[in-house]
């Protein structure tokens, strides 16, 4: 399958490469198609990785990936282009994290709105699915790191037909046992209000790997 994955930090590096390994063509795409950190993975990455600019990318993938910051998601998917974004998945990861007071940070929306929304009033042809933002990157391919798996993760989004193709990635693809369906894409200020209290737990537990499981 022809993915594009936006973004070139950790994140989409992380997924990128987990796509690769098993076995589809990935483009990651950045502002400029010459950026190195997107170089550098291509290289590293082999014969089924290429780079691009963000519209590259979307024209490439069957589906997408938002792995960009989350204050830079909006401008990085104008510039991928409406038109290459229609009628596709799009998987957002992104949280509306603000670092301009520094650490721990701050969210830019929150209780009545959140950036999956935001993202899917920009872009309403697209199928907007919010996902695995409430996680460490390594964990997000592979959930095994913690307790065998046995752990949650939710999807929020409007379109039914979008959110069981992205359950069906993240159990067949990346291993996950247990996905939640939160409801429509308003249900995206629940995962990402979740980020300050994560932020904490990893300043408590001083480690990435560690998750929610919900119990009754």
């Amino acid at each position: 399958m022809k993915i594009a994955v936006l973004g070139t930090g950790m994140v989409g590096t992380t997924i990128a490469s987990k796509l690769i390994a098993l076995g589809h063509d990935v483009k990651m795409g950045a502002r400029q198609a010459t950026n190195e950190k997107a170089q550098a993975w291509v290289k590293a990455a082999g014969a089924r990785a290429s780079a691009g600019t963000f519209a590259d990318a979307a024209a490439f993938g069957e589906l997408a990936f938002n792995c960009t910051s989350g204050a830079a998601s909006l401008e990085a998917l104008k510039a991928a282009g409406a038109a290459n974004l229609k009628g596709k998945v799009l998987i957002d990861l992104a949280n509306p994290l603000d670092f301009s007071k520094g650490m721990p940070p701050t969210l830019f929306a929150g209780n009545t709105d959140s950036l999956g929304e935001q993202i899917q009033r920009a872009f309403p042809e697209t199928q907007v699915v919010k996902t695995l933002n409430t996680i460490n990157c390594n964990l997000m391919v592979d959930p095994a790191r913690v307790a065998g798996g046995d752990h949650d993760v939710f999807v929020s989004g409007n379109d039914s037909q979008a959110k069981g193709r992205v359950t069906e990635i993240l159990r067949g693809w990346f291993g996950w046992k247990t996905v939640i369906d939160l409801g429509d894409i308003s249900t995206a200020r629940g995962t990402e209000s979740y980020l300050p209290l994560w932020v904490r737990l990893y300043g408590a537990l001083q480690t990435p790997d560690f998750n929610l499981k919900i119990v009754r």
